[in-house]
């Protein structure tokens, strides 16, 4: 029993931990921090966020061990697709908080691992919830598009509007509080999209972690 509730609780304490991180480290900003503007990767790198920085590295690195020992506990006992491709987006959740551009000089390191991370994570989440609501022959199911479409949305709309800024105004600056300024609106920011994207996967993760918390037998899928 305790070790059913346990493995219940990896995913939601992961979440938390990431929220918290982040919630402290935007409130040891040096200067004010609007998430419609800022992205996370301003929350991590030390020049920019001295006295918080560790706080949202912290953050992101502990939830991405929650989801790894998760996926690892499930495997033991279920085959269920997405798993693999989830490890992987939290693998790149760790990477992406190490600034990889600087110890591997590798240019755009952070950014590149952010993005894979996410699409990883949104389609091991997505397979794995579509398992879980196709097995459930007593209640109505989902269909596996409409999982997709809720997760993939804010990552989308992100892709979207960057096309849509490089090629009728590229004359803005990465995007930031100047935006404000210059009248920008809000539904163009990446940070927007970025930080909802984070929520909607936060959402999945506990869900999906609380309802194949407890351990069954071996399935085929």
């Amino acid at each position: 029993m305790l070790r059913r509730w346990a493995l219940r609780a990896l995913m939601p304490v992961g979440v938390i931990a990431f929220w918290t991180g982040m919630s402290i480290a935007a409130q040891r900003f040096p200067a004010q921090f609007d998430w419609r503007y800022m992205t996370i990767s301003v929350l991590i790198y030390p020049e920019r966020n001295p006295a918080g920085h560790v706080f949202a590295s912290a953050g992101l690195v502990a939830c991405a061990l929650a989801g790894l020992l998760w996926v690892a506990a499930i495997a033991g006992v279920q085959r269920i697709r997405g798993l693999g491709v989830l490890a992987a987006g939290y693998l790149c959740m760790i990477l992406s908080s190490l600034l990889p551009e600087r110890l591997l000089e590798l240019p755009n390191g952070h950014e590149i691992l952010a993005i894979l991370g996410f699409i990883s994570m949104c389609g091991g989440l997505v397979a794995i919830s579509a398992h879980y609501f196709s097995s459930q022959h007593n209640k109505p199911r989902v269909h596996p598009a409409l999982l997709t479409a809720a997760a993939l949305a804010p990552i989308a709309c992100a892709g979207l509007t960057q096309a849509y800024l490089s090629y009728c105004r590229p004359e803005l600056p990465w995007v930031g509080l100047a935006w404000r300024t210059l009248g920008v609106p809000v539904l163009l920011s990446f940070a927007l999209w970025e930080w909802l994207a984070c929520a909607v996967l936060s959402v999945f993760m506990t869900g999906i972690g609380i309802a194949l918390g407890a351990p069954v037998r071996r399935s085929a899928c």
